[in-house]
């Protein structure tokens, strides 16, 4: 068996990419009212399935500079490798469907799980924190990702030498 070495070097571009694009665009990224815009890279899995690492190690590096601590490091980021893991499900489905519903688990996830991290981190109400998540996440994956996801669809074949 060959060394995947395409494989982690797309994940690990992901990750990088995540990471410095989120810090970079940090009063956009962080808290409350965020558009995390390299959530954007959140459907990813959906077509590549090796970038499930690079989003939750990117995440991880990210939530470094949030400002929010342990719980954000290490929570926030299990949160993208759930939403990771639910993306790379959907593509298994073959349901037409599919593409529509691809960056959902992101949206989700992070809308319930970032409102909670930042409920106890900084003592933020719930309720109204997961809906600017929410919303936050739906520009960022639907506004920005779907499109990708679509682009990324439609050159499948020509992309990392498939």
């Amino acid at each position: 068996m060959a060394f995947p070495t395409r494989k982690i070097a797309l994940a690990g571009l992901v990750g990088a990419l995540y990471a410095a694009v989120t810090v970079l665009l940090a009063p956009l990224s962080y808290g409350p009212m965020q558009v995390r815009v390299a959530e954007a890279l959140a459907v990813l899995p959906f077509v590549f399935p090796e970038t499930v690492w690079g989003l939750y190690f990117g995440c991880m590096a990210a939530n470094i500079f949030g400002g929010y601590g342990p719980i954000d490091i290490f929570f926030g980021s299990l949160l993208t490798l759930a939403a990771a893991l639910l993306t790379r499900a959907l593509a298994r489905s073959r349901r037409r469907s599919a593409f529509w519903l691809a960056p959902l688990p992101p949206v989700l996830i992070n809308a319930l799980g970032v409102a909670w991290i930042l409920h106890l981190a900084a003592d933020m109400p719930y309720a109204p924190t997961a809906l600017w998540v929410g919303i936050g996440q739906t520009i960022s994956c639907y506004g920005l990702g779907l499109p990708l996801l679509s682009l990324l669809l439609r050159r499948k074949n020509t992309l990392a030498g498939r």
